[in-house]
């Protein structure tokens, strides 16, 4: 067994994690020719990532020139700590406001622990008129997890 297999981690695995994490990093193409790197809250839905942002940022107007996008979710201080997921994706551009309240909803309520009181629920609604949702296709993934090489192997 490889060693890049050692470390690779299983679906399972994966969804884990990502459960566990709480920002990804979501690469476009700029319109300059260098990538676009940007932090971004997420949710996964039925094993796909989610995540909204404003409708006139940056991100959405690459992704109108280039559907494609790469995303990754790390975690890890230490080398032999390190783990980390990258997807190679094509992304749904969602702009129904309905569809981005809702998105918006649960974005929220995994990050407030669904804590969802009435000045969040407000500014949810009211910022979805502002906003899309993106729904991250995934074409091909990488992962990573250092842990399963035991210490001190480099």
């Amino acid at each position: 067994m490889s060693r890049r297999d050692q470390i690779k981690m299983t679906d399972d695995e994966v969804l884990a994690f990502l459960e566990e994490q709480k920002v990804l990093v979501c690469a476009t193409n700029g319109k300059d020719g260098f990538p676009h790197l940007m932090p971004l809250w997420y949710v996964v839905r039925d094993g796909e990532l989610w995540a909204w942002t404003f409708a006139k940022s940056q991100k959405v107007k690459n992704l109108e020139r280039d559907a494609r996008a790469t995303l990754q979710v790390e975690a890890g201080e230490e080398y032999q700590e390190l783990r980390c997921v990258m997807f190679k994706t094509d992304v749904e551009v969602v702009r129904d406001v309905e569809r981005v309240a809702d998105l918006g909803m649960e974005i929220f309520g995994r990050y407030t622990g669904g804590d969802m009181g009435d000045e969040v629920r407000a500014m949810v609604l009211k910022q979805a008129s502002k906003r899309v949702a993106m729904r991250f296709v995934e074409r091909e993934r990488a992962t990573w997890d250092h842990r399963k090489l035991g210490s001190g192997v480099y």
